[in-house]
């Protein structure tokens, strides 16, 4: 299943989808409303796209104007789509790909992001690894988590929910870290 991004300097290119059923691809209209919905968020943002799929979230975001985009996904296939996908548009100098767990990865890294995208897969919604993602936003930075409709929702400490969106069976909740946190 191939993907369109939406909008910015790739609109309308076609990227390969994650091609495989341990993902679950963002519908274009999910991700048209998210996007529409964090726009003043995405120029010279530091991004993660935490179980990147496809890469498309980030891959939107670069599209959009975002400064340099992390990927961390598992998926051997999903992996390489990702590369596949960067390279296509050619935006290898402005991404990093991280070919591994995201639980592991946290555990190695000290990076903190402006901008995170968390979709993990719906059969597997890894909650506590959700809530660890929350280390990683900057101060004011902004968390994104698709998960199931009817699913549960991470909490933590010094970040806020600010919205929470149901798309049918699908759900963003947008997550703000407090300045002082």
């Amino acid at each position: 299943m191939n993907v369109r991004i939406i909008a910015g300097r790739f609109g309308g290119r076609i990227i390969e989808g994650s091609g495989t059923t341990r993902t679950h691809p963002m519908s274009e209209r999910i991700r048209n409303a998210l996007f529409n919905k964090i726009a003043t968020e995405i120029k010279g943002a530091e991004v993660l796209d935490a179980f990147a799929g496809s890469g498309a979230l980030g891959l939107e975001s670069l599209s959009r104007g975002a400064h340099h985009v992390t990927f961390v996904e598992k998926d051997r296939i999903a992996q390489k789509i990702i590369d596949n996908n960067i390279a296509v548009l050619n935006v290898s100098g402005q991404s990093t790909h991280i070919k591994a767990n995201v639980s592991s990865w946290l555990n190695k890294t000290n990076e903190h992001y402006d901008l995170i995208f968390a979709d993990p897969p719906f059969h597997d919604p890894q909650l506590s690894t959700v809530s660890d993602l929350f280390a990683l936003l900057k101060p004011n930075g902004l968390m994104v988590l698709s998960y199931p409709g009817r699913g549960e929702m991470p909490t933590e400490t010094g970040v806020v929910v600010v919205d929470n969106r149901s798309y049918g069976n699908a759900a963003l909740a947008f997550y703000r870290k407090e300045e002082d946190a």
